[in-house]
């Protein structure tokens, strides 16, 4: 029974359709016989070998050596690694190991070569072939009953593949590493290894799940746990039944009717080998029938009921000479001869006997071959395996080599980058440097300029013509409250110039008193507002004098032109970390006041705008964050002009 739980892995793990596989294997012929590139060629090559490795071994090895010729003559590496493992899994099937093994340990050679290259050490494609030939390599070694190197292949295949993420191929190994345990009787890394299996197969729903819970089953029958057994033989019948398998559920089965032989129950266990008989005739599995009958046979034996046992023991024996299956003849030959010994028919118990005696000594023979031919198979696989390794050695030696010196080569390269970026930092530094020192400068300049504009001699002309004005017509109250409000305002003006930055009630009392100041020289031609949001804070500062020309352009320019009284609104509020400065005049607009100075003889020209957006710009320089002016026109619907808008986006600035 050993022989055929090995089979349960090896076999069912490739049983597909056959009408949809010839389907496929006739369009990836007539692919084949269109491509012209040598590349496709081979993987065709090898993927028409493929989907013969169920069907028939020997066109599985014609396409595998042609996709193994064409690879080597275009140097494709990937691909002639493929089809010796594609040629390893022919000789596997037709029963040659020594070939397999050679196969698979040349696979083994090509791609641990190319993995050793710089090139290729990631690849993925070349790990899992790799991988593959590591598991190939562990099932030779388990059929050959060398558990110890079976194992040892095993886990290094399962671990390339848990590198790569490849839970599929995981899970296959898991399951072939429990059945080498089981082989060896130890039942508990055994049942450890299949519910590993089993748990990624659940979770990517494969379609062999219901083979490792057959085998989960067989561990707890081998340790007499008959509940558990039960329980995953009934796991399995469902998951059978979701992903069909004839020849797994004919397996599934068998052991399903062990089970109920062991625990009494005969008549259930003849239901379960018939069901298992039905199971196999739906694919004609030959192999699966004569085990089948050999145990149904027993089971007569067992009970006494000779001429049934005679019956399945001779269907046996037809299946398994058929089969020239030399143990299945053996065990059939001796139940026949054990059932007319104890029916008192010795001339047939005795012929019976000799051609159970003639397939042993067959049985023998063979099994001596087999071990000589292992035996020389082992060491030849040794030789190359020390070979390889040596080769493996040098090159890695080698690549150490090369990768020091690529590493000092790098050392150097990166110090000399350093250097020189360096040099640049110090450069960039030193211009930058200089370009501060030089808006310093500038900045220093316009503020000045500002300060004279803001006091240049026609404003103070103008005031002082007011005041005389004020006198001339006995309006002497009028006069020195004017007087007194613009000596205020100098004071503070002369008092702010010495300043960077000034608080914004400060800027404030400043825009009050000169506001109050052209209302008296205009008999209050207009009104004014000004106002400051709830998220001002008191040390919230700006510059001095810088919404003052904006404040005038607004009066002179927009206001003084209009026939009816105006209004100017200013207003103060946070953005973010913007300090946001708003202008509003119901003037007579910005085009409609340019239009009209230039239509004066004598035109006035200001710097007022020019240098206060100088000072933004030297703002923005100095503090690395936004500040600028906008100037738009307040329009109604229709897009009548209402006046002007003026907005100062300025940076947060606070008093230290």
């Amino acid at each position: 029974m050993k022989k055929l739980q090995v089979a349960v892995v090896t076999l069912v793990l490739s049983f597909t359709s056959l009408q949809g596989q010839t389907v496929k294997t006739d369009s990836l012929k007539q692919a084949l016989s269109q491509v012209k590139n040598d590349i496709d060629k081979a993987q065709l090559l090898n993927a028409i070998a493929v989907d013969y490795q169920t069907t028939d071994p020997k066109k599985l090895q014609k396409y595998a050596n042609l996709a193994l010729q064409l690879s080597q003559k275009i140097n494709y590496k990937l691909e002639e690694g493929n089809a010796y493992l594609n040629l390893g899994n022919s000789y596997i099937i037709l029963g040659n190991y020594p070939l397999a093994l050679q196969n698979f340990s040349n696979a083994q050679a090509v791609f641990e070569k190319e993995k050793a290259s710089n090139a290729n050490a990631n690849n993925e494609e070349i790990k899992n072939g790799l991988a593959r030939a590591f598991g190939s390599i562990g099932i030779v070694f388990s059929e050959q009953s060398n558990y110890a190197k079976a194992l040892q292949y095993h886990l290094k295949a399962v671990k390339i593949y848990e590198e790569i993420g490849n839970e599929s191929k995981c899970a296959r190994i898991y399951n072939n590493i429990g059945i080498v345990y089981k082989a060896q009787g130890e039942h508990f890394k055994a049942l450890d290894s299949f519910i590993k299996c089993l748990k990624i197969q659940e979770k990517i729903n494969d379609e062999t799940v219901g083979i490792t819970t057959t085998n989960i089953g067989n561990i707890y029958l081998d340790q007499k746990n008959y509940p558990k057994a039960l329980d995953y033989y009934n796991k399995a019948i469902v998951l059978f039944e979701k992903f069909p398998n004839p020849r797994g559920l004919g397996e599934l089965y068998n052991n399903l009717g062990l089970y109920y032989k062991q625990t009494s129950n005969p008549q259930k266990a003849f239901e379960s080998w018939n069901q298992a008989l039905q199971s196999f005739d739906k694919i004609e599995d030959k192999f699966g029938k004569s085990d089948t009958y050999h145990l149904i046979g027993e089971l007569f034996f067992a009970r006494q009921d000779y001429p049934n046992a005679i019956l399945y023991a001779q269907k046996a024996s037809v299946l398994s000479k058929q089969l020239n299956v030399l143990e299945g003849t053996a065990l059939a030959e001796k139940l026949l001869s054990d059932v007319y010994e104890k029916i008192n028919k010795p001339n047939e118990a005795f012929l019976h006997f000799k051609l159970f005696k003639a397939a042993q000594d067959s049985l023998i023979n063979h099994e001596n071959i087999r071990k000589s031919v292992q035996a020389e198979m082992y060491y030849e696989f040794e030789k190359k395996e020390v070979l390889q390794k040596k080769e493996l050695e040098k090159k890695e030696l080698l690549l150490a080599e090369q990768s020091k010196r690529q590493t000092l080569q790098t050392i150097f390269i990166a110090l000399f980058v350093l250097l020189l970026m360096g040099i640049a930092f110090l450069i960039y530094n030193r211009m930058q440097l200089k370009k501060t020192l030089t808006l310093q400068k500038e900045l220093a300049e316009y503020e000045q300029k500002a300060l004279h504009l803001q006091m240049n001699p026609h404003f103070v002309f103008n005031c002082l013509g007011s005041i005389s004005s004020f006198i001339v017509q006995n309006g002497t109250d009028s006069a020195i409250k004017y007087l007194s409000k613009f000596s205020k305002l100098m004071r503070l003006t002369l008092e702010y110039s010495k300043e960077t930055l000034i608080p914004i009630d400060k800027e404030i009392e400043s825009l009050q008193n000169y506001l109050e100041l052209e209302q008296l020289r205009f008999n209050n031609k207009f009104d004014f507002s000004i106002s400051k949001g709830k998220d001002i804070e008191y040390d919230m500062a700006l510059p001095p004098l810088l919404l003052q020309p904006f404040v005038e352009n607004a009066i002179i320019h927009g206001l003084i032109p209009k026939n009816e009284k105006g209004t100017i609104a200013i207003s103060f509020s946070t953005e973010k970390e913007n300090l946001i400065c708003t202008i509003e005049d119901n003037g007579i607009g910005f085009d409609k006041s340019k239009e009209i100075k230039e239509s004066l003889v004598s035109v006035h020209k200001s710097m007022a705008l020019d240098i206060t957006r100088k000072r933004l710009e030297m703002m923005e320089a100095t503090t690395s964050r936004k500040a600028n002016v906008e100037i738009t026109a307040i329009k109604n619907d229709k897009g009548d002009i209402l006046g002007t808008k003026v907005v100062l986006n300025l940076p947060i600035q606070y008093i230290k």
